[in-house]
């Protein structure tokens, strides 16, 4: 690590962000391009979409300022907000901004009692809702929340008639009269914006105990979108879907932050599970972030269709096609080098089978493809380096403002997490954690000074909680969970997300659990992909189409019988699955077995089937 030059690129990127916030960025884009399209949103599948521009963005952005601060809201107190990605989620947290306030974005899927936790953790002052689902889970905690004055509600029907309540055209009158009385007070209000002020406060969602409230300043997002930039990871006029939970610190950053810096057109994608796929082909995006587990359910998708294709010869022709892709990629890593004749072969299977696969996906126009929050098994990253799309991981955590490591175009490993974002710091601990340090760690956390301590030790590294290793040119590769290693009762450390990506790499599979710690041997528990499993049971003349009825089939039992007989094949003999049990269930965020995020919340699996892996083990 060389630290001179480390300090000398962070240095460059502070000065091209000093001074500034994410106003005077909108500002500026409001100002050069004005007429430009920035969000589209439509609560239809088949209506048009309803489009707003960089200049009424940022009118509207004050409008809802003016609003807030007509109902109360000082610099610094916060705005709560649970509303799907739609144009009113980003104005409600662009005028909580511009008004000095802090907007706070709820995960959707939070219980009553964890509204409670998070909205009086926070102190929120005002909430803005989306409708009766929200109500439904906000109305029995209002008791407790005594510091909550107004809440907001985007859908007008599902608004009380109460004056605690608002509606959101109600909220944009409001605006409207403030400003015309007070035309100057939310400029006023945004003056006194400095850098260091947060930007944003984002709850981790957690896998077990109360989720913590991160700080995020206008300084460490700024940093990441400079950053961003300058590694040609940021697309310039980007055409975006945007679908996970705003929430989420990079779907965040995608969506708000880069969006502004970059002049993008975001659209919205109200439900990722019903609409993602329609909307992806409707707007055809020219860069796409997923998580692991969203890129394994196209790849589950398209897998299906490729196999149901009765036509031997066209089916062989797209496997060499794929294999073709798959050493093209792979040549262009960092290090290596493209023979002529392999970038000829290329180029011939680009253009008769490869570009027209990734058109029918929607995927045709994708320039950057990236994949975050969890590491993205090997097998997912090929498949779609066989069709000539190169999956771009990057690492980051709330803490550390998204990704403080990436993979670019320029400079790729696959199975890696890509090389420290310019000017931060990053190192392997002894016992293989890794840390990072520099601008874009957090100040810490809220009302939490042990947590912080514990984050940030006094060195001003931060501990991610992960294991890793940084290879001889300084790319990052991330194993598992620190606390998430399996240690069995013969003393060996076994990372169960590495057996896991084996087990979901087969398509029938949708879930893998590995369990183990202080027991003699592994077990797994696995879920169907509902997605697949019904076709997959169709096209072999199985009549069960339910989950249950398809994970008590024989001919089902067998097949993931030889998915887990496959994997172990791949791993040593202490990371086998010995035992295992296919549940006749689907996990969700809304079941709690996964984050909403997608990410698996082990704790919550081991005690929900607690009976199931004690079985496993007994024989």
């Amino acid at each position: 690590m060389d630290a001179t030059k480390i300090l000398s690129e962070r240095a460059e990127i502070e000065r091209l962000a000093a001074g500034r916030t994410f106003c005077d960025l909108l500002a500026a884009t409001a100002h050069d391009h004005r007429d430009l399209p920035a969000y589209s949103d439509t609560w239809a599948e088949s209506a048009d979409w309803q489009t707003i521009t960089w200049g009424e963005t940022r009118e509207l952005a004050f409008q809802v300022a003016a609003g807030l601060i007509a109902l109360g809201l000082q610099p610094g107190d916060r705005v709560a907000m649970m509303l799907p990605n739609c144009t009113e989620h980003v104005l409600a947290d662009l005028g909580t901004m511009h008004a000095a306030g802090v907007p706070v974005t709820f995960y959707a899927t939070l219980a009553p009692d964890q509204i409670a936790y998070v909205a009086g953790n926070c102190d929120a002052v005002i909430a803005v809702i989306d409708g009766s689902g929200e109500l439904a889970r906000w109305q029995p905690v209002l008791d407790q929340l005594p510091s909550l004055r107004t809440i907001i509600v985007r859908d007008a029907a599902a608004c009380p008639d109460d004056d605690r309540f608002l509606t959101w055209a109600g909220l944009l009158e409001l605006g409207t009269l403030r400003q015309a009385e007070f035309p100057d007070e939310v400029a006023g209000r945004v003056t006194a914006i400095r850098p260091s002020d947060p930007v944003t406060l984002l709850y981790t969602s957690g896998t077990t105990g109360n989720p913590k409230g991160v700080v995020i300043t206008h300084q460490s997002a700024l940093y990441e979108v400079v950053a961003a930039e300058l590694a040609g990871t940021a697309v310039p006029f980007v055409r975006w879907v945007s679908y996970l939970p705003l929430a989420h610190i990079a779907e965040r950053m995608f969506t708000v932050y880069l969006a502004i810096s970059n002049v993008g057109h975001v659209h919205f994608c109200h439900d990722a599970a019903t609409q993602l796929v329609g909307i992806v082909g409707r707007v055809r995006p020219t860069a796409f972030f997923g998580v692991p587990r969203v890129w394994e359910k196209f790849q589950a998708g398209i897998t299906a269709l490729l196999n149901a294709d009765p036509d031997d010869a066209k089916r062989a022709a797209v496997a060499a096609a794929m294999d073709t892709g798959l050493r093209y990629v792979r040549s262009c890593q960092y290090g290596h080098q493209t023979p002529d004749e392999l970038a000829a072969e290329f180029g011939a299977a680009e253009e008769s089978v490869l570009a027209p696969i990734r058109q029918l996906l929607g995927m045709g126009e994708v320039l950057t493809a990236i994949s975050a929050a969890a590491p993205l098994p090997p097998d997912v990253g090929d498949f779609f380096a066989g069709l000539g799309l190169r999956i771009l991981d990057v690492y980051g955590m709330t803490e550390t403002t998204g990704a403080f490591t990436n993979n670019t175009a320029d400079a790729f490993k696959l199975g890696t997490v890509g090389r420290p974002t310019p000017g931060i710091e990053v190192r392997i601990a002894e016992d293989g954690e890794i840390l990072a340090r520099g601008p874009l760690n957090t100040p810490g956390y809220l009302n939490l000074p042990e947590q912080t301590a514990e984050l940030i030790d006094a060195d001003g590294w931060l501990h991610t909680g992960d294991v890793g290793s940084i290879d001889a040119d300084g790319f990052v590769s991330v194993v598992d969970r620190k606390k998430e290693l399996i240690i069995t009762s013969g003393g060996e450390n076994v990372s169960p997300a590495a057996v896991e990506n084996l087990l979901v790499a087969h398509p029938l599979v949708g879930q893998a659990l590995a369990y183990g710690d202080r027991r003699p041997y592994l077990v797994a528990v696995l879920t169907l992909d509902s997605a697949v499993a019904p076709g997959w049971a169709r096209a072999r003349g199985i009549a069960a189409e339910s989950l249950p009825e398809l994970a008590a089939d024989a001919v089902v039992l067998e097949e993931v019988g030889r998915a887990v007989q496959e994997a172990n094949s791949r791993l040593a003999r202490v990371q086998q699955v010995k035992y295992w049990r296919l549940l006749p269930v689907e996990w969700t965020a809304e079941s709690e077995e996964l984050t909403p995020t997608l990410k698996l919340k082990r704790r919550v699996v081991h005690a929900k089937y607690a009976d199931v892996i004690d079985a496993l083990y007994a024989g």
